[in-house]
């Protein structure tokens, strides 16, 4: 079984658990986080459903995501993940969420913003949302591929940390 399988079937485990639902909202990874969870096998007793935002008007009409928001801080940056989470676990009605926005690049980057930063968020229900800027290293691909990783298996830790 493939690694990102294996954090995606640990994950299930700890959701079905608790009776919990899960819930993605992504940008930079176009869905991988949601396929890598969907290719197990009964994840629809614990995935709800995802949410594909690539662009600012898909997170404003999709998320409820603020304008304003998306104007002082940028997508990629912690304020717009916090609301992501909140906007897809609001919408799916789901108790834990996922977001993710970066810049996976060849382009896109700047100084502050360089091509490998992403945004990852996790709320929990009970526990608050946990954000975290990564700086990944490699092409469009490796990026992408590392930011899906991550976000599984950083919301099990978490997951396995919470005691609610």
């Amino acid at each position: 079984m493939h690694d990102d399988s294996l954090i995606a079937t640990k994950l299930g485990q700890l959701l079905i658990g608790r009776q919990w639902t899960i819930t993605t909202a992504e940008s930079c990874t176009g869905g991988g986080i949601a396929s890598v969870i969907t290719s197990v096998a009964g994840s629809s007793s614990w995935f709800e459903q995802g949410f594909v935002t690539y662009s600012n008007s898909a997170k404003q009409q999709q998320l409820g995501i603020d304008e304003t928001l998306l104007i002082e801080h940028g997508a990629v940056s912690e304020a717009v993940v916090r609301a992501m989470c909140m906007g897809a676990g609001r919408k799916a009605s789901a108790e834990v969420a996922i977001a993710v926005s970066g810049v996976a690049g060849p382009g896109g980057g700047s100084v502050d913003k360089p091509v490998g930063t992403v945004w990852l968020a996790w709320a929990i229900k009970g526990t608050g949302i946990i954000a975290t800027c990564y700086q990944f290293k490699g092409g469009r691909d490796a990026i992408r591929a590392q930011a899906v990783t991550t976000a599984i298996s950083e919301l099990n830790k978490a997951l396995s940390k919470s005691t609610v």
